[in-house]
């Protein structure tokens, strides 16, 4: 019997998606009792971002991990917050909806603040524009979220696009006043997925031949086995091909062309293949284990892999993001709800490939501006957007692959 592992990118440099073929079990290396903390790949890869020492790396995503955890004392002791997030100094802050929790924010370490909203106000705001753009997609809003450290929602528009849809939308979002920002910035978005064929995940269908990133593996509680996706990777739930040779078949995408879609999907991984539950680096260090999903805060340190620009760094902008993407063929614009947006660069191609933070996976790439070029490598500057792996989990009732 065949027995394959589909890794989720390439681990050479300038090496594409590969499956490694075997026979009998793959053996998993034992873990040294004195391993680091933090895979030295995720470390290399956070310093030349940030223009730091590994040894100031290290500490950054101590000192992270440290204030996560304590926001999770918080709400099990029963503290009412109302969403948290890292400003650039790396400090956790919290929401809070009076002075006496503020200090018992302040009791764990943490910053405390009472704004004028907080997350579920704005929320509710942004879902009331959600519903707005689900009536027509406004082509020339590129995106709009929740942005905590504003306490506002934000709204990113295409100056150079506009349509009768786009200011009905912001006509709408002028309605609620200062709680509403609205920055003329925005790009020309899309779902990163087209590129070539031959590519490491491929798919064809009657317009031709596609291709998209590996992302990560679940299972059911009947041990079925899953490759959790962007939904548009797998939307026409067809036969994916690794390195032509068949790994996985589509079988449930909330995607779909028009104004109402999610970007999750799955397909079910055949019965001589897995998906590695290590994440490539790309020839910037040894894989990076996957330990868990749990969700990073926004401000949270956050890497990429995908077949095209392999492994790109940055960090975690915002959740609830819903943004515009054109169809550059001629099809529908199509709003998709629910996303995480990073400053980690990506493009074409590396849709449905795996974000992760420290060792905790956080969610697969959807798309991004579709002009962006990652020219500088890991330190890239850019944008991109992301499903959140949580989300999709909870949603197809599925539990994450772990190493």
């Amino acid at each position: 019997m065949r027995v394959s592992r589909i890794t989720l990118v390439a681990t050479a440099a300038g090496t594409l998606l590969s499956a490694a073929v075997a026979t009998g079990a793959t053996a998993q290396a034992a873990p040294s009792p004195t391993a680091p903390r933090y895979q030295p790949a995720m470390v290399a890869a956070l310093a030349h971002s940030l223009g730091v020492s590994e040894t100031a790396a290290v500490a950054r995503l101590d000192h992270q991990a440290a204030q996560q955890a304590e926001l999770g004392e918080l709400n099990h002791a029963g503290v009412a917050t109302d969403g948290a997030y890292f400003t650039a100094d790396g400090k956790l802050t919290v929401n809070v909806s009076s002075a006496a929790a503020a200090a018992q924010v302040r009791q764990h370490g943490l910053a405390a603040r009472v704004p004028q909203r907080g997350e579920h106000a704005l929320n509710r705001i942004k879902a009331s524009l959600d519903t707005q753009a689900l009536r027509n997609a406004p082509e020339g809003v590129a995106s709009w979220s929740v942005d905590l450290p504003s306490d506002t929602v934000t709204v990113h528009v295409d100056p150079s696009r506009t349509s009768a849809a786009a200011k009905s939308f912001l006509k709408a979002a002028a309605s609620h006043g200062s709680a509403v920002r609205v920055v003329r910035d925005g790009q020309s978005l899309g779902p990163q997925s087209t590129i070539y064929p031959g590519s490491p995940m491929t798919w064809t269908n009657n317009k031709g031949s596609w291709v998209c990133s590996v992302g990560y593996g679940a299972h059911d509680s009947s041990g079925r086995q899953y490759l959790v996706s962007a939904g548009h990777c797998v939307a026409d739930l067809t036969d994916l091909y690794n390195n032509k040779s068949h790994f996985a078949k589509g079988v449930a995408s909330r995607y779909k062309l028009g104004t109402r879609s999610v970007d999750m999907g799955l397909a079910q991984v055949d019965s001589d293949d897995s998906i590695a539950t290590q994440v490539g680096t790309w020839g910037t260090g040894a894989n990076i284990a996957v330990k868990g999903s749990k969700r990073a805060a926004s401000g949270a340190s956050l890497c990429k892999s995908g077949q095209t620009t392999g492994w790109t760094c940055g960090a975690v902008k915002s959740y609830n993001v819903s943004v515009t993407y054109i169809d550059e063929h001629g099809g529908p614009d199509t709003v998709v709800t629910g996303l995480g947006s990073s400053s980690v660069c990506t493009e074409g191609g590396d849709s449905g490939g795996a974000y992760i933070s420290g060792n905790q996976a956080q969610g697969m790439t959807s798309g991004g501006p579709t002009d962006q070029q990652c020219s500088g490598g890991t330190n890239s500057s850019g944008s991109s957007y992301f499903q959140p792996l949580d989300d999709a989990l909870s949603y197809y009732g599925l539990t994450l692959n772990t190493n």
